[in-house]
């Protein structure tokens, strides 16, 4: 599977990634992402393409034919969003070791924090276009 368009890949059963997937959407209005859960078969197929650890939870940003990680991830989704949002890509400066440090602490207390839903996120009909089959 090969987009033009950028694609993230979320834990679809973390609630704060189902938060994060909606407020990226509320602050993409240019509609340059799209979504697929890592558990979905667009996910596992992107996971696969892309060489990412089976074991891999968190988000992937796959864009121009290569997939990042973590808080550079992150980052870089934060770039494209309106409002002060572009303004966080100035902490791709700070080395990957300590971004990722943080992240990886939140990340790993992520459903003790926000929870975890029984099954993956089901856009609605007006956000269904946004997610890969």
């Amino acid at each position: 599977m090969h987009t033009a368009t950028p694609v993230i890949l979320f834990d679809g059963v973390c609630n704060l990634c189902n938060r994060t997937v909606l407020f990226i959407i509320k602050h993409d209005p240019k509609d340059r992402f799209r979504f697929a859960a890592l558990q979905s078969p667009a996910g596992i197929q992107l996971v696969q393409q892309y060489s990412i650890p089976q074991t891999y939870g968190s988000v992937v940003l796959i864009e121009n034919g290569r997939a990042y990680l973590r808080s550079t991830a992150a980052l870089r989704i934060a770039r494209r969003l309106n409002g002060i949002w572009p303004l966080f890509y100035i902490f791709l400066l700070v080395p990957v070791f300590l971004r990722d440090r943080l992240y990886n602490w939140v990340a790993r207390n992520r459903y003790r924090w926000f929870g975890r839903a029984v099954q993956c996120m089901r856009p609605t009909a007006r956000l269904q276009a946004k997610f890969l089959e």
